[in-house]
């Protein structure tokens, strides 16, 4: 039987008849790819739209946020490793149809809610239960935040960009050899950071990691890219702290933060810095 190309993201994975993807949320169901992680929710919450983090869009609101499981990259720093790098046989999830999240998220608008977030894991590998529920969230004058790594494909995603108010994108550094040591492609998430801007309000964080993507010269880069497209972007450089993979790596200085913040500010108008 022929392998079938998921098309959502560089890896373009050629799977088998129920073959499962590198991201352990897609796979390969009568001859269609599909998302596996459709429905299952691993996580769900009312949050602050500033823990996003998103901090010029409604700002001092709440927001749904809804996770499931997997993602497409391998960051050896991920903070939310748990429901990140495991599939579905690893972790207990409740299916909740997009009707219900929808009916969910109209009964907490009393209590602040604007919309919905998809986020905790990389949302856009379950990219049809995003679609469906952004759809119906936007017929019901919902909002619609993506929270993501950015790291997918052009042409799968135009569908999606007319639903979604807002992406926080998660540009984890600014050169090739970073992003490849991640399984990412640095240049696809450059062209959905534009085509996201085109469409939606659009908020950047980057991880600041001693000794992998601290330089001054990396965020003068990064921010003069963010600038280019609008130097109205927000930047939000967040510290490091130890987990996974890095357990034994030194936490960011806060002194780093707040020195590269000032860098980032030479070119963008917004620069936060988180967790300090």
């Amino acid at each position: 039987m022929s392998k079938i190309e998921c098309k959502i993201c560089p890896h373009h994975c050629k799977l088998e008849e129920n073959q499962i993807g590198i991201c352990r949320g897609r796979i390969n169901k009568n001859s269609e790819v599909t998302a596996l992680n459709y429905g299952h929710v691993s996580g769900i919450a009312i949050d602050p739209i500033e823990k996003k983090p998103l901090r010029r869009f409604y700002p001092g609101s709440n927001i749904l946020s809804v996770g499931s499981f997997g993602c497409n990259l391998k960051c050896s720093f991920c903070q939310n490793h748990e429901i990140s790098m495991v599939g579905k046989k690893d972790i207990k999830t409740q299916y909740v149809t997009p009707e219900n999240l929808i009916e969910l998220a109209l009964e907490l608008i009393p209590k602040g809610n604007i919309g919905i977030a998809y986020t905790y894991n990389e949302p856009l590998i379950g990219f049809e239960y995003v679609r469906d529920c952004s759809k119906l969230a936007k017929e019901n004058n919902l909002k619609n935040v993506v929270v993501t790594n950015g790291c997918f494909c052009e042409e799968s995603m135009e569908e999606l960009m007319p639903y979604i108010d807002a992406f926080n994108i998660d540009l984890k550094g600014f050169t090739n050899e970073f992003y490849e040591k991640i399984g990412g492609d640095l240049n696809v998430v450059k062209k959905f950071i534009k085509l996201a801007s085109e469409n939606a309000h659009v908020e950047i964080t980057t991880l600041i990691i001693p000794d992998e993507n601290d330089s001054e010269d990396e965020i003068r880069e990064l921010s003069e890219f963010l600038s280019s497209i609008n130097k109205n972007i927000p930047l939000h450089l967040s510290r490091f702290f130890p987990c996974y993979e890095m357990a034994d790596k030194n936490a960011t200085k806060i002194s780093t933060i707040y020195k590269l913040a000032e860098i980032a500010r030479e070119s963008l108008n917004y620069v936060y810095e988180g967790n300090c």
